[in-house]
């Protein structure tokens, strides 16, 4: 069982940067969980942003086409923390931002690959 608490988000002008976090609470090896970002916005499906897989050294990742050399994930298991930093923001990323993780996984895109979500964060980016 774990827990993920997520944290940053905000309002931010287009072109700005955002830092979301999602770091694992109670009795876990954070670096056995494979973690992905989604996204919601008002009206849409959640939709896969990034992820990152399970592992302790070398890890793959894996980005939407439409954050591709925005956004990066990376992680941080002495933290049992994986980030998501948002460079050059649209007012399309607006929505709420969703970490996700599942033991063992690779950097999967599907929101049906993840058992454990984070409570959510807003992300909203004005012109």
């Amino acid at each position: 069982q774990v827990q993920l608490v997520q944290s940053g988000g905000g309002l931010v002008q287009a072109g700005g940067s955002l830092r979301l976090s999602c770091a694992a609470s109670g009795r876990t090896t954070f670096s056995l969980y494979g973690v992905g970002w989604f996204r919601q916005a008002p009206g849409n499906e959640r939709e896969f942003v990034a992820a990152i897989s399970w592992g302790g050294g070398s890890t793959s990742t894996r980005y939407a086409d439409s954050v591709k050399g925005r956004l990066t994930i990376s992680r941080d298991n002495a933290k049992n923390t994986v980030y998501l930093q948002m460079n050059s923001l649209e007012p399309e990323d607006t929505a709420v931002y969703y970490c996700a993780a599942q033991a063992y996984a690779g950097p999967y895109y599907r929101t049906t690959d993840y058992g454990y979500w984070g409570q959510g964060t807003q992300v909203t980016v004005s012109s």
